[in-house]
Formats: structure tokens, C-alpha cells, sequence
């Protein structure tokens, strides 16, 4: 079986990872609706993708039983509402993070993929498309580092404000920091702990150097715990243009015998390159470089559609991140600048 898919919803450009990466796992990418809220992100597709037929009737795509699966990458505030419009059409759906921005559409969700049987899966691209993190899972697995107690999870950003669409500082569009860049790390907090839940300790989020977008967060913070971790996660908008990438972002997991280091996109003033793994264990240090790790999710994902198998993460694994994600949102404390 070859997995036949389209894109619905070209608003981020996440949506360059969910098409490339089932284009590498053999998938056939066979149409896309152009309708976007940010023409840029359209033309980048455009430029990816050249052989990929332009369909301007998205009903078209979500009716065609041909297809199999639907990317979504639209404003976070629409994506539940076409994942499940592309279920009850009888497709499994990849979407970018966040999934759902409330815990309504978490719950409509929900019931859908259960009454349909389709896999709603969220691509969270702070593991799946970085190398780094199969390292670690490896090592894990491996006990290079004893059982897991904690994960410190930092997700910055760059803002490039001028550049953003009106939704990206509308959180009842695009979720909120947490709901939405956080989801990250508490997805990475479950599968290196081994957690299948956990509950949120406290959360905070603030808004310290945007005034001008005043119901924009720009920083953000999760304690969180399960019954055999805790995990501190810090996500914010304060990557400094010095930085030659979008963010340093870094996961430190703490084991019973070591300590292993993700830098995943740059070694400042160092290495070169990303996936950046260091490992403190019992005999020392070390540096391995991560790059060439082969990445599994796509490629277990095309599994699951043609098998009806959870390799690539386990329906509850999804919603138990969105659940919590939204928890932390809905209860955080707010800063005052």
C-alpha cells in the first residue's frame, strides 16, 4: 500500500515538516488547498513542492477515497474542526501542534476519532523531527542513565514580530503559549519518563516585552509531575537575534546514573551543526553526534494507517499532551511585567 495524502490548512510552516516527512516515507502527496491566512507560508509550499497539484475545493480532497491521511497546519483555533471533518470522511489526520486549542474541541475530538476509528495524530516536531531525540531514547532504553526522575525541558523562540499573521497574538486563535509551544515539552516529559499521565503542580504565563499585543504571552512555565517523575518545562519568545538559529532549545533528562543533554539546534560557541547529545554516565562524559539519526515517526505512522497499529505514539499518548497542555493554560498564574 502506498499512503496517498493532502494538506489542508497552510498557515504555518510546520506543514513543510508533516508533507516532507510522509514524502520521505514513501508516501504520494496528491493535492493541496491553498487557502492560507499568510501568503508566505503558501509560496514556501509552492517552492517545496512544485509537483504537487493545486486543489482549490477542499471538499474535493476530503471526499476523494483515494486519500488516506490529511495534513493540517491552519490556524490552531481551525484544526480540530478539519481533522474532523477529514475523519468522518473516513481519513486519519497528521496535524501540527497545538491539535486543539480548548478543552471542548478536546473533547468533540475525542469522540470523533472514537466513533470513527481514524488516528488523529499531532506531529510534535520538537521530537519527531530532530534526530537528537532518537539518540536519547536509545540511551534510555538501554539504561545508559538508570530510571528517569526528571526532565527539564526549555522550548525559546525567535518573535520575528513584523512578519507574523494577525492570529499568532490572538490566543483564543492560536491557543496560548502553553497550549501551544509547551505541548512540546510535555510530550517529551511522557515518553522519556514512561509517564501515561501526569498533573500540572503550577504554571505561570506573561507578557514582558510585547505591550503593543497586549493579550500575547511571551513566556511561560509548567511544573508538572507523574507517579514516577517531575519535569519543569520554560518556553518563551525571547531568542535574541545574535542566535544563528530560531532557538536554543534544550532537554536535560536526569537518570538514577547520568544525565543526558539535548542541544537540539545549536552548540553555542561550539560544535557546529545540530542534535547535539552529551552523556554523563558512570565511566564520564561524552559528546555524540545525533544528525544522522534516522527519524522513526513518519515512517511508523504510515505503518499505523495501512496496520491500524500505534507505532508511531498511542492515541491516548496525543491526548493525554493536549489535555494537559490545556490544563496548564487554563490555570496559569499571570506575571506582571
Amino acid at each position: 500500500m502506498t499512503l496517498r495524502f493532502a494538506a489542508i490548512g497552510l498557515d504555518h510552516r510546520h506543514v513543510y515538516h508533516l508533507v516532507g516527512g510522509l514524502l520521505d516515507a514513501g508516501g504520494i502527496c496528491v493535492g493541496y488547498d491553498p487557502a492560507t491566512s499568510d501568503p508566505k507560508v503558501l509560496a514556501g509550499f509552492r517552492e517545496r513542492f512544485p509537483d504537487v497539484a493545486l486543489v482549490a475545493d477542499r471538499r474535493r480532497l476530503l471526499e476523494d477515497p483515494l486519500i488516506d491521511v490529511i495534513c493540517i497546519a491552519a490556524v490552531p483555533s481551525e484544526r480540530a474542526a478539519i481533522a474532523m471533518a477529514a475523519m468522518r470522511h473516513g481519513k486519519d489526520v497528521m496535524v501540527d501542534k497545538p491539535g486543539v486549542t480548548s478543552l471542548a474541541q478536546l473533547a468533540e475530538v475525542e469522540r470523533v476519532a472514537r466513533e470513527t476509528g481514524r488516528i488523529f495524530s499531532i506531529c510534535f516536531s520538537e521530537r519527531f523531527v530532530v534526530p537528537a531525540t532518537e539518540v536519547a531514547g536509545r540511551l534510555i532504553a538501554e539504561g545508559a542513565i538508570g530510571r528517569v526522575v526528571q526532565t527539564l525541558g526549555l522550548g525559546p523562540h525567535r518573535l520575528n514580530k513584523a512578519i507574523r499573521p494577525d492570529w499568532f497574538f490572538d490566543p483564543a486563535r492560536y491557543g496560548g503559549i502553553l497550549a501551544d509551544i509547551a505541548s512540546h515539552q510535555i510530550d517529551q516529559f511522557l515518553y522519556f519518563t514512561g509517564s501515561t499521565d501526569a498533573r500540572i503542580v503550577t504554571s505561570a504565563i506573561g507578557n514582558f516585552a510585547n505591550p503593543e499585543t497586549p493579550d500575547f504571552q511571551d513566556f511561560g512555565e509548567i511544573l508538572l509531575r507523574s507517579d514516577q517523575a517531575t519535569g519543569y518545562i520554560r518556553v518563551d519568545w525571547f531568542t535574541a537575534d545574535g542566535l544563528p538559529t530560531w532557538g536554543d532549545g534544550r532537554l536535560t533528562i536526569l537518570g538514577t546514573e547520568g544525565t543526558i543533554e539535548l542541544r537540539k539546534y545549536v552548540d553555542i560557541d561550539g560544535r557546529p551543526g545540530t542534535d547535539h547529545v552529551f552523556l554523563v554516565d558512570r565511566t564520564g562524559t561524552r559528546h555524540i553526534d545525533g544528525s544522522t539519526a534516522p527519524l522513526s515517526y513518519f515512517r511508523n505512522f504510515a505503518a499505523d494507517v495501512r496496520d491500524r497499529t500505534e507505532r508511531a505514539m498511542s492515541q491516548r499518548h496525543v491526548f493525554t499532551v493536549s489535555r494537559l497542555a490545556l490544563e496548564a493554560q487554563a490555570s496559569a498564574q499571570h506575571l506582571k511585567p
